[in-house]
């Protein structure tokens, strides 16, 4: 039976890595994509940006039907859409065509992604266990946005922009035959258990217009009208009969305060990596597959710490001070980034910070994750896992937007803005606003997360509670 948990571990995160990868991956693809397939520079953005829509959008309500209609059927349909999609990806010859491919590749993996970490809560109930299996995931998570660069380089140098769609199409039939075969099977609840229609459509098209908003900043009319529907989706969750999001969950301060404090970090650290490739790429020179080769160190050190150290420093010292601990390197990487040079040597400058910021990663992603699925039940640990995995997609796709802006405005126009002392201003800049992000990651930890004991306390009231009204419900 143990081994057996693994192995379902083991192709959760496989699947994980692959759709993580997939976020990161076009990245350095960008220009090639632009020039094969006739792109303007308007809407190239395109690319990245229909996927995070569809993927930020759909997480909440991917995760609650999972609750609904079995996390396991939820998982292979989702896998199956993405695979479907990624190659379609592939072999798209016109923008239009690559644009909705990404569209639907962002719905199915909303659909794998929202049910992966609760079926793997409730897969490791034992807190060692848990612990363990969070900090694989934790550093999949990791590592998969780093290696996305990585892979990506080297598939568009080495092969066609066209791979890095179609390397998808094997892992997932493998991890769907694989899935299929070995996942446990869960009925869920059943629609009645807690269809609300109206809820589902406020906040699925309320988060795609916000995320509409963060990454097209002149479409101003989206996020009024993202804030209005989120608004009334609030006020819908306190009367309806059977909400989408109980609000309830939100009473323990582990999973609210986890979900925002990572709604900053995560921003933070998408910022992060793009700049620090660009300025690898645009002030130091390096290619492509040189600049997400760079970023190695940050993979590599977050393996070790996520896989090695977390689990037995969450057991002896509690998520939060883990957490805490991480998020202060993060923050110490980003300040310290602002001093970088622009004309800075890449072993005594560059790598240094990219350790730190690794060895903060390391940390904070399993202590965050394990807080952030506190209280998590066989009712409702598909939609804990939806919201905290929304909170990061949000998070990031507005970290990314801010900081790149921010750059891009400091560094300005016309054939000055290109020069590397122009260019590395902008990015001092974005990484300055980073570690501002940091701090206030550190302040809502320190605030709203409270110590072990007490923690314990809300999480067992709480599972008591949902426990209590699965009959109920159901």
């Amino acid at each position: 039976m143990l081994r057996s948990r693994w192995f379902a571990l083991v192709i959760l995160c496989a699947a994980t890595l692959m759709i993580i990868l997939d976020g990161t991956i076009v990245t350095v693809a960008l220009p090639v994509i632009q020039a094969d397939l006739g792109f303007t520079p308007a809407s190239l953005s395109w690319v990245m940006d229909s996927y995070l829509i569809a993927f930020g959008g759909l997480l909440l309500l991917s995760g609650r039907l999972g609750d609904l209609l079995g996390r396991k059927r939820m998982f292979l349909a989702g896998l199956a859409v993405f695979t479907l999609a990624s190659l379609a990806c592939g072999l798209a010859a016109g923008p239009g065509t690559l644009i909705a491919a990404r569209f639907v590749q962002g719905i199915g993996g909303a659909m794998a992604s929202s049910v992966t970490l609760g079926m793997i809560v409730r897969l490791f109930t034992q807190p060692d266990e848990q612990r363990r299996a969070i900090g694989a995931f934790s550093f999949v998570g990791a590592v998969g946005a780093s290696a996305g660069l990585i892979i990506g380089g080297l598939l568009v140098q080495l092969a066609s922009w066209h791979w890095i769609f179609f390397v998808n199409v094997p892992i997932g039939v493998l991890a769907g035959i694989a899935g299929w075969r070995l996942l446990a099977a869960d009925q869920g609840m059943g629609l009645r258990a807690g269809a609300d229609a109206l809820g589902a459509a406020a906040v699925t098209v309320g988060v795609m217009l916000a995320v509409y908003a963060i990454v097209q900043p002149a479409a101003w009319w989206a996020g009024v009208v993202a804030v209005a529907l989120l608004a009334g989706f609030v006020l819908r969750q306190a009367t309806a009969r059977t909400p989408l999001l109980p609000l309830r969950v939100f009473a323990s301060r582990s999973v609210s305060g986890a979900n925002l404090s990572q709604l900053f970090i995560i921003g933070a650290a998408m910022g992060f990596q793009v700049i620090v490739t660009l300025y690898m790429q645009r002030v130091l020179g390096f290619r492509p597959a040189a600049a997400g080769l760079g970023l190695f160190p940050v993979a590599a050190v977050i393996a070790a710490v996520s896989l090695g150290l977390s689990a037995p420093l969450i057991g002896r010292f509690g998520a939060s001070r883990v957490l805490v601990s991480g998020l202060v390197m993060i923050t110490a990487a980003l300040a310290l980034l602002t001093q970088i040079p622009a004309h800075a040597d890449y072993a005594t400058s560059l790598l240094p910070l990219l350790v730190v910021f690794g060895l903060g990663g390391g940390l904070t992603l399993p202590a965050v994750t394990t807080l952030g699925m506190a209280g998590a039940t066989d009712a409702d640990a598909g939609l804990v896992s939806g919201l905290f995995n929304t909170a990061q997609q949000v998070g990031g796709a507005l970290g990314l937007a801010l900081l790149t802006t921010l750059a891009a405005g400091r560094t300005g126009t016309g054939p000055a803005s290109q020069t590397a002392q122009a260019l590395t201003s902008g990015y001092h800049l974005a990484w300055a606003v980073g570690a501002v992000l940091g701090a206030a990651a550190i302040a809502v930890a320190v605030i709203v997360l409270r110590s072990p004991r007490r923690r314990q306390h809300d999480v067992t009231r709480l599972a008591g509670e949902e426990a209590s009204q699965v009959p109920a419900s159901s």
